[in-house]
């Protein structure tokens, strides 16, 4: 990660730094001449945003930025992110932009690029931008010869283009499902899916007002779905994130069905129809470990990356794997798409627990989910957890204790430290994640004067 771009792109709060006018053009410049550095042909640029109120002026100073560099733009509307990469893609387009902060709340906003093969940038591209953006030139005004944006709308391609991946004849016709959109990106094209394979939809987070997106709904909120799914006895739920980039279901009772459940379910699954590739599955550091027990059981192997789905879809890419996913909810399907789908994994894990004949509350008993607890503390800076006097050896002294493993790292999108415990013992997990969160606290600096958390300084 680099001074602006973290696990997920650019994020910040407009019209802070680095997300003003002034720096958001530059952002554009910037991006563009180092693309275009790179031998990218001329073309148009395709935008994308998500359902923030925010999205329409950051589009149209990025944009500025572009143009700049001899680029025109395609401004493809409010889409979800993998329908971008998808479009920029089948565009051939130099590259794409998606402005989104994904799961984050509305006050946020993001800025993702996109190579031209639908994949995101780089890390060696983002370290190049990241440079100019340090730098103190000042980008040259818009061309007024790249003209304005293009207004195009890709949805329904995208919805050919996702249906199409499906075996022939898969119907979800007398399927009911609750569907949260999370009031954002996906708010329109996700439905559509859903209808034309005749499912049966009691839908949640699909009016978006620029304000609410996640707000008491998607994926990082997901209890009106899984009460809604329970209430209404539909066969499962499913909550996207604002992007709609990942997702997370319910089983038919309300029971939590994340990340990991789905990769149990396809990694099997697809192993069966063969096309697992190695036979192997990327997982990421967060992902529990009774899961990476329950696929060795497969004669599956499990290949572990750091946080991040582009850390996934790279250790697909080196190892030539078909599969990966996080715990949260991103899932690659990589013989159908270049990184995470919300509504694409969705309906292949339907497709999957369909052919079973089993409610996904029975195939969640598959395996065994080793007891796990997440605590996230507020940091002001992410100094090295090592200069935390004792902190390390606190972590080795319960790891051996819990007889499990603890995963700590900090949020590549938040000011977060988040811990992780897990082990054979639920009260042994839980006693350990406190002490380590407190021991944390006791030896961090400065006092927060809301939470009353001490961060580090």
């Amino acid at each position: 990660m680099g001074k602006f771009f973290g696990t997920d792109g650019i994020r910040g709060i407009p019209w802070d730094f680095p997300f003003t006018p002034v720096f958001l053009r530059k952002i554009g410049y910037c991006s563009a001449y180092a693309i275009k550095k790179r031998g990218a042909r001329k073309g148009r640029v395709c935008i994308g945003v998500d359902s923030r109120e925010s999205g329409r002026k950051i589009k149209k100073l990025m944009a500025e930025g572009i143009s700049a560099n001899g680029f025109g733009v395609v401004d493809v509307g409010i889409v979800t992110t993998p329908c971008l990469a998808y479009v920029t893609k089948k565009e051939k387009a130099p590259f794409g932009i998606m402005i989104s902060a994904s799961h984050n709340p509305p006050e946020f906003n993001g800025i993702k690029i996109f190579s031209s093969n639908g994949k995101k940038i780089s890390d060696s591209l983002e370290n190049e931008i990241e440079k100019m953006l340090e730098s103190d030139f000042q980008p040259a005004r818009a061309r007024k010869k790249a003209g304005k944006p293009l207004k195009k709308d890709f949805s329904g391609e995208y919805a050919d283009y996702v249906l199409s991946t499906l075996p022939g004849g898969f119907s979800l016709k007398g399927v009911k499902i609750c569907l949260d959109c999370s009031n954002g990106g996906g708010y329109r094209i996700a439905p559509e899916i859903f209808r034309r394979l005749g499912a049966e939809l009691a839908l949640l987070g699909n009016s978006p007002d620029g304000k609410n997106i996640n707000k008491n709904c998607g994926a990082l909120d997901t209890e009106r779905m899984r009460e809604k799914t329970r209430t209404s006895k539909a066969f499962c739920g499913i909550s996207l994130d604002g992007d709609g980039d990942r997702c997370i279901l319910s089983d038919e009772k309300g029971g939590l069905f994340d990340g990991d459940d789905i990769i149990a379910l396809l990694a099997v699954y697809f192993k069966g129809k063969k096309w697992l590739n190695g036979s192997k599955a990327v997982l990421t550091v967060m992902s529990n470990y009774g899961l990476l027990k329950y696929l060795k059981r497969k004669g599956i192997g499990a290949v572990q990356v750091s946080v991040g789905d582009k850390n996934v879809t790279d250790a697909i890419d080196n190892e030539r794997l078909s599969l990966g996913g996080e715990a949260s909810g991103h899932i690659i399907i990589r013989k159908f798409a270049p990184s995470g789908d919300g509504v694409l994994s969705s309906l292949w894990t339907l497709c999957a627990a369909l052919s079973t004949g089993k409610k996904l509350g029975e195939i969640k008993k598959n395996w065994k989910r080793y007891p796990q607890k997440l605590k996230a503390i507020k940091v002001e800076k992410k100094t090295e957890i090592e200069k935390i006097p004792g902190f390390s050896d606190k972590v080795r002294e319960f790891e051996k204790l819990v007889k499990g493993r603890i995963f700590v790292r900090y949020s590549g999108t938040e000011p977060l430290l988040r811990i992780l415990v897990e082990g054979e013992d639920e009260k042994g997990v839980d006693r350990a994640a406190e002490e380590i969160a407190a021991h944390y606290v006791s030896h961090a600096g400065k006092k927060d004067k809301e939470t009353g958390i001490r961060h580090k300084a």
